[in-house]
């Protein structure tokens, strides 16, 4: 953490992190590896609990994928819905970070594509976790 930054992790668990940063308002979400069925449920009770902290309409959503991996192909249709939940949370804006793997970066870019995403396609995120 930076000197002066008020980013506070909110939730740090083996596979996913969650962040929120009060200073550029914004609230970070990064996801590690393949999300599993099993871990999806706890994933979701997080999220809105991470969620319901901010003014949504106040703040940018960041969806790090640089740790994403490739998904399945049976497992795309969820990575779709996901996306799709993602845009219908009402933030202000919406940022996703192009995963490291290059495959994983054309399913995401494909998926966003498909479901009319209003955000953006990034690089790379200005606050990292």
């Amino acid at each position: 953490m930076e000197k002066g930054d008020l980013k506070m992790i909110v939730v740090d668990k083996k596979k996913y992190k969650m962040a929120i940063n009060e200073v550029a308002k914004e609230v970070h979400v990064q996801v590690h590896g393949l999300m599993r069925e099993e871990d999806a449920e706890g994933y979701m009770i997080d999220l809105q609990d991470t969620i319901n902290k901010v003014s949504k309409h106040e703040y940018t959503f960041v969806v790090d994928g640089t740790h994403q991996t490739p998904v399945p192909s049976k497992v795309v249709p969820q990575l779709e819905q996901t996306m799709q939940f993602y845009s219908n949370l009402g933030f202000k804006d919406i940022l996703v970070v192009k995963p490291a793997s290059k495959i994983a970066q054309v399913q995401i870019r494909n998926v966003l594509e498909r479901i009319n995403f209003t955000g953006t396609f990034i690089d790379k995120v200005q606050h990292s976790m």
